[in-house]
């Protein structure tokens, strides 16, 4: 785990890339920044969390990091050890994480509930939606950082996402008083995750609707090979794709209102 300190003192804020190794948009955005100097008004941490992981190209070594949260010292792989060491570092700060997707090039920011924190950052950067993960947060990093949001920057491994990532990066500094400048506050609709989608083995997955686009009742929302996945409800598709997970094509959720 390599980790950086912008400015002088204790970080009460910090920046977190690469949990999964094959996300390297937040990476970038972490290189990016440290090579531009930038002036610094209060102290922040940008941490490089899997380099193992990230140095093989592999999303993990023995476990999702992102489902082993909060980690112990002592466990048996090397994600939930560095898990502990990760929470340990960012014990105390309002956290960024970084991360991509294969289900859409528009960034959008996921929280566990729309807490205080979430209301404060997110009208603040870049994003397109504000996901409300709180029935689906075990074992993420939430556990370890209360004050966090993660962003997922873009599509896994496009130039877009690190483009994204650093804009992010940089609107969040600048709302956490880190580095000079003004971010002007919108609004940003709120999604509640309520249903994971299953998808069962087949030869051809596909998924026929867009993210965060309302599903009326009787739409063919996804198919695999000739069987059709038929919405008995109203529901927008969060996190959807035909490749993103073995057994989820994604998650159906409810429109809340907004925070800005």
């Amino acid at each position: 785990m390599r980790v950086e300190t912008l400015g002088d003192g204790e970080p009460e804020v910090a920046v977190v890339a690469a949990i999964h190794g094959d996300e390297p948009c937040g990476v970038h955005a972490v290189e990016r920044l440290l090579a531009t100097d930038p002036p610094v008004d209060r102290p922040a941490k940008l941490i490089v969390a899997n380099e193992r992981a990230l140095d093989a190209g592999v999303r993990y070594l023995d476990e999702d990091m992102n489902r082993a949260f909060p980690g112990a010292p002592e466990a048996d792989t090397h994600e939930a050890r560095l898990a502990y060491r990760l929470g340990e570092a960012i014990d105390g700060c309002r956290v960024l994480a970084l991360h991509s997707t294969q289900s859409t090039a528009e960034p959008f920011a996921v929280a566990d509930g729309v807490h205080d924190f979430a209301r404060q950052i997110v009208p603040r950067l870049p994003v397109a939606a504000l996901v409300d993960s709180a029935n689906f947060v075990e074992g993420r990093i939430f556990a370890s950082a209360p004050d966090c949001v993660e962003v997922e920057c873009g599509y896994q491994g496009s130039v877009g996402a690190a483009e994204n990532a650093y804009d992010i990066v940089r609107a969040f500094l600048k709302a956490q008083d880190v580095i000079p400048g003004h971010t002007q506050p919108r609004e940003v609709p709120v999604f509640r995750l309520f249903e994971r989608v299953p998808k069962e083995p087949g030869t051809s997955h596909e998924v026929h609707v867009e993210n965060f686009s309302r599903v009326d009742p009787g739409t063919t929302f996804a198919s695999v090979d000739d069987r059709a996945h038929v919405a008995d409800t109203e529901f927008y598709p969060v996190l959807m794709s035909a490749h993103g997970y073995d057994e989820t094509f994604g998650y159906s959720a409810e429109r809340v209102g907004y925070v800005g």
